[in-house]
């Protein structure tokens, strides 16, 4: 046996059985021929995986350029010197188990890249290979292996394959290989129980730059500014790009304190700095929201959505600052409910739970019922019935919303076929209205056929209006050929004026229910509907009056001239499966 091999086995090796008998295996056979490991490229190691002790030949220093024996001497240590998108590689070759005899070992060879370290100033790849031994549960528990600097031509095949894992712009870690780096640190501050932060960072106004002065200026500004906070990176810390305007940096061995003087450094940093792009000189600020690890955030979806929370209450609280992230109970807990309320959406409507109620719009001067507005209800599993309110704003925030809008226009169009005489109002989301899908669902339900589109309403809230009129006009228009009339609901909530109700030509106004509910008490609201009712009239549309709950409203709304009436003074929704019929008397 060489000296090596005494050097790298001690004679207290693991008691564990299965890996003493590795250890005589690999004695007799000699798998690693280690005579001239001596050599300035390569060195070898033993890593008992159960103490995490990690034993090196005497040249490790030299090899790996680090200073000092005792920063290596573990293998949660070494893993430092890895760079953290690279970690995860390797852990995967230790993170098994396996069943049965392994008394020759099980073979491993990967390359990753070590990171500026000590002596040695630029990072090198090292090729890692040997074999591991199971213990009895079948897992790591001694590793064997030979680490050797890589050759120029894999360093130049890895130079080709940069691009893979860098931002283009930037030259910066992309999107998959941030995450990637934050997962390995999150795991290593598990088994340390040490801290690290992430930052997310945004360039503030950068919109506005591409705008006004080109995208190539506003490329400018983001390279000059991803320049000035890597100059204040420490040893070890990483920025990566998440997406077009938005940077992640994650701060190795980092608490509350230094993340704030970090975030602080930063700021400062790009608001000393002058860009002088291809067309003027133009000036940035950053806003910055932090979370720190593992205090706050314990794994990498965690940590993303925790400092984005941060960054958005930066950029409201001025034009530059810095936001830590920290838990709201009462938040947190809303959003719980939302993500379990559209859990249960999703289970509805794959299940068939989703069911229609009908509120009649009432003649306000025959108070009888003409129109029916179509309600959607949910079933959970329990049997309890949930009205729309309660999941349709978390709905659409998750993008939910084109589903359930054609789910109820589906519903609707059996009830128009089933009851000839009924006509039926249903709201669509301003995502629906940007969706031909819906329309498209609208044509094959009816097959065009007039006598259901010309019982049906179609109503859009004003805000949806208001965020898009150009494509509100389209979506209108093609409604109207197809012989369908156009309500805006909670008109007087938004600022749209007459005259765009006119350019989209719509038929009929909803007023808002906030401008009914204390009719009798509020001059203010009774001046409200008698110019609202006016203005309808002068442009030839009827009005709808919500949230009537009273016998004294429902007149006044009727002297003022309003066409229709809806609330609950005119009784409780009607379930679609119960509704016979309009009444004939």
């Amino acid at each position: 046996m060489s000296q090596s091999h005494q050097t790298i086995f001690p004679s207290n090796a693991l008691a564990d059985a299965a890996v003493e008998v590795a250890l005589d295996v690999l004695t007799e056979r000699e798998e690693f021929d280690l005579v001239g490991v001596q050599a300035t490229d390569e060195t070898a190691y033993t890593w008992n995986l159960t103490t995490d002790d990690l034993e090196w030949e005497t040249n490790a220093e030299t090899v790996l350029g680090v200073a000092d024996r005792n920063t290596i001497n573990s293998g949660e240590k070494f893993s430092r010197l890895i760079a953290f998108e690279h970690v995860q590689r390797r852990q995967e070759i230790f993170d098994r188990t396996v069943e049965g005899s392994a008394a020759g070992g099980l073979p491993y060879c990967l390359k990753y890249r070590l990171a500026a370290a000590g002596p040695r100033t630029l990072p090198v790849w090292v090729e890692d290979h040997g074999r591991w031994w199971p213990g009895r549960d079948g897992r790591p528990a001694l590793a064997r292996g030979v680490m050797r600097m890589v050759a120029d031509s894999y360093v130049e095949e890895q130079r080709l394959l940069y691009r893979n894992d860098h931002d283009e712009l930037t030259g910066q870690l992309n999107r998959a290989r941030l995450t990637d780096a934050l997962n390995a640190v999150i795991l290593r501050c598990s088994r340390s129980r040490t801290q690290s932060a992430f930052l997310m960072v945004a360039i503030n106004n950068l919109a506005n730059v591409n705008e006004t002065l080109g995208h190539h200026v506003g490329d400018q500004v983001i390279g000059a500014v991803v320049s000035a906070i890597t100059g204040k990176l420490r040893g070890g810390d990483l920025l990566g790009r998440y997406s077009a305007n938005k940077f992640g940096i994650i701060l190795n061995d980092c608490g509350p304190g230094a993340m704030e003087i970090a975030a602080d450094r930063f700021m400062r940093a790009v608001r000393e700095l002058t860009i002088r792009t291809d067309v003027t000189q133009v000036h940035a600020t950053i806003s910055i929201g932090g979370v720190v690890l593992l205090d706050h955030a314990q794994t990498v979806h965690q940590s993303l959505s925790c400092a984005l929370q941060a960054l958005e209450k930066a950029k409201h609280n001025r034009l530059e600052s810095f936001v830590a992230y920290e838990p709201n109970p009462a938040v947190e807990g809303a959003r719980q409910r939302n993500i379990a309320m559209v859990d249960d959406v999703i289970s509805a409507l794959e299940a068939g739970r989703m069911s229609l109620a009908l509120q009649p719009m009432m003649g306000s001067k025959s108070r009888r019922p003409k129109i029916y507005e179509c309600l959607l209800r949910m079933e959970r599993p329990n049997g309890e019935k949930v009205s729309a309110g309660l999941f349709i704003e978390a709905a659409e925030q998750l993008g939910l919303s084109r589903l359930i809008d054609k789910r109820t226009l589906e519903m609707s169009i059996v009830l128009l076929k089933r009851h000839p005489g009924i006509t039926l109002s249903v709201n669509v989301s301003s995502l629906t209205a940007n969706e031909p899908d819906w329309i498209a669902t609208l044509r094959q339900l009816t097959a065009d056929d007039p006598s259901l589109t010309q019982r049906l309403i179609v109503e859009i809230t004003e805000t949806s209006v208001i965020i898009d009129m150009n494509m509100m006009k389209v979506f209108v228009d093609t409604l109207r050929e197809m012989g369908c009339r156009i309500a805006i609901d909670d008109f007087g909530a938004g600022y749209t004026s007459f005259k765009n109700l006119k350019a989209l030509k719509v038929d009929m106004v909803k007023i808002d229910g906030a401008f009914v509910k204390d009719l009798m008490a509020d001059k203010a609201d009774q001046a409200f509907i008698r110019t609202m009712v006016d203005l309808a009239r002068n442009f030839g549309l009827e009005t709808v009056a919500e949230w009537v709950g009273d016998e004294a409203s429902a007149q006044f709304l009727t002297d003022a001239g309003i066409d229709y009436l809806q609330g609950f003074h005119f009784g409780q929704p009607i379930a679609a499966e119960d509704f016979t019929g309009l009444p004939t008397a």
